[in-house]
């Protein structure tokens, strides 16, 4: 309990310093191109609604219920398909969590271009983050199994103002059917090589990995899990303080 009290003091205290309205927003973009079929599809979706669900992500977004998660997710695919999934939700609550992963389960796949356009998702993922401009971090989750093929190149973003100030994260899905052995590790570490290149940018930003759309629930929990155990105040990191607190007693 001694932890417990301490995280909501510290959540109040630095709430009302900074005076930010939420610790972290996160829009999460679901790549639903060409090369994901209608079962990878629901793999997809309702592995992210599983993971929202998992009792160690709730805890995550809900440890300082003083400075809440605001949360967006979102499907894209070419130039011009990107559609809202959930919109800003301020996680407050379980029931907040739940709410979204229902929605999630219940989304029906609706058309969508074939082509793989990343960096037109980078740029509307900074749109959408630049609504959330209070907040102590803005961070922008992009999962996918493929490179960009259209629109404009990641690589050419590097210096575009439109993502400064943001963290790009990356979840990258490897291959499924019968690429096994050797030939999926190559795979999965080319793409994982471009995303770690090209893509994610900003404080602490990492690609992390599902081995196949079977996996993404499972990725897809690690990766909230290490997005939500930095708490930043400007340029504060308060992870040490908060982890060297003694446990909360059951």
């Amino acid at each position: 309990m001694i932890r417990a009290g301490i995280i909501a003091f510290l959540s109040l205290a630095f709430v009302s310093a900074a005076q930010a309205q939420c610790r972290q927003a996160l829009a999460l973009g679901l790549d639903v191109s060409g090369s994901v079929d209608s079962i990878e599809y629901r793999l997809q979706l309702d592995g992210l609604a599983g993971a929202l669900q998992r009792p160690e992500v709730q805890q995550a977004f809900l440890e300082l219920p003083g400075a809440p998660v605001r949360l967006y997710v979102f499907e894209w695919s070419g130039a011009a398909s990107q559609f809202m999934l959930a919109p800003w939700t301020e996680v407050n609550s379980a029931d907040d969590l739940n709410r979204i992963a229902g929605n999630l389960r219940a989304t029906l796949r609706r058309p969508a271009e074939a082509p793989t356009a990343i960096g037109q998702a980078m740029l509307s993922g900074a749109r959408l983050l630049a609504q959330q401009p209070d907040c102590w971090r803005r961070t922008l989750d992009l999962s996918g199994d493929g490179k960009s093929n259209v629109g404009p190149r990641p690589r050419d973003l590097k210096d575009d103002p439109r993502l400064e100030g943001l963290t790009i994260n990356g979840l990258v899905i490897g291959a499924m059917g019968e690429t096994v052995g050797d030939r999926r590790q190559a795979e999965i570490g080319d793409i994982w090589a471009y995303y770690k290149v090209e893509v994610i940018r900003g404080p602490e930003a990492f690609v992390e990995v599902a081995v196949g759309f079977a996996d993404f629930e499972n990725a897809m929990a690690r990766k909230l899990l290490k997005e939500l155990q930095t708490m930043v105040v400007g340029q504060t990191d308060l992870t040490p303080m908060i982890s060297a607190m003694p446990a909360v007693e059951q």
